[in-house]
């Protein structure tokens, strides 16, 4: 396979595993922040919303699962968002696994599946690449990327919440994703949750955001996959999405799956001043540049997604076995 669609086999783990080392998270409120893509304003908010959780009295912990990195193609962005997002609970997505480790062949790292047009992989390559060269400028930065590990497992609210970058499988893999779930349904999903004893499964990674809420051996199961933090994930929306996992309802303006659980668990719209962000990424791609080409359009109106279209996935489906 051609660089950015291959999975390289140090992406890999086993379902099995990833719920072995459980941590224990007693906050009262679990962000779970992936694909900020270099955004600082999102980061900004970000922060800003635990703050008003915390002002009401509530325990945040924040975890990023990836991705952090992307658009900030500058030295002084890229330090400053590096250095702010590894002063909280951190995974590493592929974006942060190739730039700690360039030149291993796997392009971008994002493993696209078929249905990604060609030119959109190539690109992402390109980005990787001027992105790679700037991360050079900070070997202190890098080693600190290599460290992460590639998911975890928190003991939250009596539940175990796995938190991955892609799927239970891989940290690229796509069967996590909105495309995969809504042609096979969630049939790989309850073989996931099997595997690995999960609760809770969260990823991102996939471009799009998804929700599930299905019983498993008698076991309510819930996935959320925020799609992006950093940019638009609905139709005529450029707010960003977070998962909200907590033992408090979530506000009105979430997007909430059906829970019999000790938790409630939703995505969280991050809304923050587009235009100071349209500005500073104007500057650091300009027009027809492959950030660009690849985003602009997303970041100024979301997908074709729509409201409707994500609360569709989240009925309790019944699996037998």
């Amino acid at each position: 396979m051609s660089e950015g669609r291959a999975c390289p086999l140090h992406y890999r783990y086993r379902p099995e595993d990833l719920t072995r080392e459980p941590v224990a998270c007693d906050a009262d409120v679990l962000y779970v922040v992936g694909g900020l893509y270099g955004n600082p304003l999102v980061l900004d908010e970000i922060e800003a919303m635990a703050q008003r959780e915390r002002a009401s009295g509530h325990r945040v912990h924040l975890l990023f699962n990836g991705d952090f990195n992307w658009f900030n193609a500058s030295d002084e962005l890229f330090v400053t968002i590096n250095h702010r997002v590894l002063d909280h609970d951190t995974i590493t997505g592929n974006v942060e696994y190739e730039l700690a480790r360039p030149g291993d062949g796997a392009g971008c790292g994002c493993a696209y599946p078929d249905f990604v047009d060609d030119a959109v992989v190539e690109r992402s390559n390109r980005i990787m690449v001027r992105l790679q060269g700037i991360a050079a400028n900070h070997p202190e930065l890098q080693q600190r990327l290599a460290r992460l590990p590639r998911y975890r497992c928190l003991m939250f609210g009596g539940l175990k919440v796995v938190v991955l970058h892609g799927d239970p499988e891989s940290l690229a893999g796509w069967g996590l994703s909105h495309e995969e779930l809504g042609a096979r349904g969630n049939g790989q999903l309850a073989s996931w949750f099997r595997q690995t004893g999960a609760d809770v499964l969260v990823s991102t990674h996939t471009c799009l955001p998804v929700m599930r809420a299905l019983e498993v051996d008698g076991r309510q199961r819930l996935f959320l996959n925020n799609g992006s933090a950093g940019m638009g994930n609905l139709a005529g929306s450029s707010a960003g999405l977070l998962v909200r996992i907590a033992r408090s309802a979530p506000s009105e303006a979430a997007y909430g799956l059906p829970s019999s659980l000790p938790v409630s668990a939703a995505l969280e719209p991050v809304r923050f001043p587009l235009s100071p962000w349209l500005s500073l990424f104007d500057a650091l791609w300009p027009e027809n540049t492959d950030a660009a080409l690849s985003y602009r359009h997303r970041i100024l109106g979301g997908t074709s997604l729509t409201q409707e279209q994500l609360r569709a996935g989240t009925g309790i489906s019944e699996e037998i076995i």
